[in-house]
C-alpha cells in the first residue's frame, strides 16, 4: 500500500475512533478489515469517491432499549437491550442475539460489523446485524428466561420482519429462547411469520442442521484449507475451545473426518482426555443436564480437569477456538506454532487478538478467520429462511450437503481473492476483500442512502 493510501485508511480509522469512543472490540474489528482494503481502493477508486468505507463503518440503525422483567421471587430487574442494524445492501439484516453480562454496545457493533462481511461471503441475500442484552441466563429458571424474552421482544418486535431484520441465536440464546421470543412476536403481531427468526424448533419451522451448522461449517472450511496443502484431518490431534453448541458440533465433525479432539473447555477450566473426547457424554452434560464441563471426569477417570487452565498449552496440530472473542493472544499463538499446530479455524467471532493473528500469518500456517470459517451458521439460517418462504422442509442430508457446498465456495472465494490481490494463502486478506467488494458494489448501485 502506498504511503498516501496508508494515510487515507488511517484517517478513516481515526474518525471511527473519534465517533465511537470506548468501543474497543468494534475498533479492533474495523482496523482488522480496513487495513487490508488499500489494494481494493486502488483498483476501485469509485469506492473512495463515494466514501464506502466510512459509510460501511456507520450502522444504518442502532436501537437501545430498557428490558424490565420479574424473577421468581417477585424482584424486578432492569437490563439493557440492543439491536444494531448495520448494513442492508445485500438483503434484510441478519445476525444473532447474544445474552451475556459482557454485552454492551461495542460488543454488538463489533459482531454486527463482522456479520456484514461474513454474510456477504456466503453468497446469500442477507445483510448484517446483531443484537442482545446484558442479561445473564445462567442459573435462571425456564419461567425467568421466558419472562425476560417476552419483555425483550415486546420492544424489539417493531423493528423486525422477514424482509427487514431476521435475528437468530448466539451465546446464551438457543432453541428455548428462540421459542419464547417467537411466541411473543406472534402474540403481539398476530402473524405466524416463521421467517422472522431462525434457529426455531423443528416442529414449527426450524431447519435440520441449523444446530450443527457453525461447528460443521468451520470444520468443512479447515478441511478445505488442509486440502489446499495436500493434507487432511486424518490422524490429527485437535483442540476445540468452548463446550457449547459450536464446540460440540465442531468436535463431532472432526471425529467424522478422521481427526481426534483431545480437549475442550468452559469459562471455569479445561478437560483434557488424551485418548479422545467422549462426545456423547459432553452432549449429555451440556445439552441435556446443563452441567459444567468439570463433571466429565466423574465418568472418565483417565481424563484430567484443569481448573482455570489454558487449553492452548496443550500440543495439537489443529486448533479451533470456538468460545469467545480474543481468547488466543500473541503468546498463545506462539505456543501453538511452537507445539506443531499447522491449522487454525475460528468457530467463534474474532477469537484471536491482532498479535495472535500476526503470529499465525508470519508462521504461514493455514489460518481461517471467523468471518469466513464460521459463516456456516448464518448460511444455514438463510437456508432456513428459504424453507420458511416456500413452506418447505429439507432432509438433514440435503441441508448438510448445501452447507458443505457453501463452505467450499467460501474457501475458494477467499483463496482466489487472496491470490488475485497478491497475498497467496492469506485468508484474512481474501475474506476481507471478497466480503467487502460485494457489499461495496451493491452500495454504489443503490446510490447515496
Amino acid at each position: 500500500m502506498s504511503p498516501q493510501m496508508e494515510e487515507k485508511v488511517e484517517a478513516i480509522y481515526q474518525e471511527v475512533l473519534r465517533r465511537n469512543p470506548g468501543e474497543v472490540e468494534f475498533h479492533q474489528a474495523v482496523r482488522e478489515v480496513i487495513e487490508t482494503l488499500g489494494p481494493v481502493l486502488v483498483k476501485h477508486p469509485e469506492f473512495s469517491e463515494r466514501k464506502i468505507i466510512q459509510r460501511i463503518c456507520e450502522p444504518e440503525r442502532q436501537i437501545i432499549f430498557r428490558v424490565p422483567w420479574q424473577d421468581d421471587k417477585g424482584e424486578v430487574h432492569i437490563n439493557r437491550g440492543f439491536r444494531v442494524e448495520f448494513n442492508s445492501a445485500l438483503g434484510p439484516y441478519k445476525g444473532g442475539l447474544r445474552l451475556h453480562p459482557s454485552v454492551y454496545l461495542g460488543i454488538i457493533k463489533f459482531l454486527g460489523f463482522e456479520q456484514i462481511f461474513k454474510n456477504s461471503l456466503t453468497g446469500m441475500p442477507i445483510g448484517g446485524g446483531k443484537g442482545g442484552s446484558d442479561f445473564d441466563p445462567k442459573g435462571r429458571s425456564d419461567d425467568e428466561i421466558m419472562r425476560f424474552c417476552q419483555s425483550f421482544m415486546t420492544e424489539l418486535y417493531r423493528h423486525l420482519g422477514e424482509h427487514t431484520d431476521v435475528p437468530a441465536g448466539d451465546i446464551g440464546v438457543g432453541g428455548r429462547e428462540i421459542g419464547y421470543l417467537f411466541g411473543q412476536y406472534k402474540r403481539i403481531t398476530n402473524r405466524y411469520e416463521a421467517g422472522v427468526l431462525t434457529g426455531k424448533g423443528l416442529d414449527w419451522g426450524g431447519s435440520l442442521v441449523r444446530t450443527e451448522a457453525t461447528g460443521y461449517g468451520a470444520t468443512f472450511f479447515v478441511s478445505e484449507m488442509l486440502k489446499a496443502r495436500k493434507d487432511s484431518f486424518g490422524g490429527k490431534t485437535c483442540l476445540v475451545s468452548g463446550s457449547g453448541n459450536v464446540a460440540i458440533y465442531t468436535i463431532e465433525k472432526i471425529h467424522q473426518l478422521g481427526g481426534k479432539c483431545v480437549a475442550c473447555s468452559d469459562s471455569n477450566g479445561v478437560i483434557y482426555h488424551e485418548k479422545g473426547l467422549d462426545l456423547d457424554l459432553i452432549k449429555q452434560l451440556k445439552e441435556v443436564e446443563r452441567r459444567r464441563i468439570k463433571d466429565y471426569v466423574e465418568f472418565h477417570k483417565d481424563a484430567k480437569y484443569i481448573a482455570s487452565g489454558n487449553i492452548w498449552d496443550i500440543p495439537c496440530q489443529v486448533a479451533m477456538p470456538s468460545a469467545t472473542q480474543n481468547e488466543i493472544n500473541g503468546k498463545d499463538a506462539q505456543k501453538l506454532v511452537k507445539n506443531g499446530c499447522i491449522a487454525v479455524g475460528e468457530g467463534a467471532n474474532m477469537p484471536t487478538t491482532p498479535e495472535g493473528v500476526k503470529v499465525f500469518l508470519e508462521a504461514k500456517i493455514a489460518y481461517g478467520p471467523g468471518k469466513a470459517a464460521n459463516a456456516g451458521g448464518v448460511a444455514t439460517s438463510a437456508l432456513e429462511m428459504q424453507q420458511n418462504a416456500s413452506r418447505d422442509a429439507w432432509t438433514f442430508e440435503y441441508t448438510e450437503k448445501k452447507l458443505e457446498e457453501i463452505m467450499v465456495g467460501i474457501h475458494r472465494l477467499c483463496y482466489d481473492t487472496a491470490e488475485e490481490y497478491g497475498f497467496p494463502s492469506n485468508y484474512v486478506v481474501g475474506a476481507n476483500i471478497a466480503g467487502f467488494i460485494k457489499v461495496a458494489k451493491a452500495m454504489v448501485a443503490h446510490g447515496l442512502i
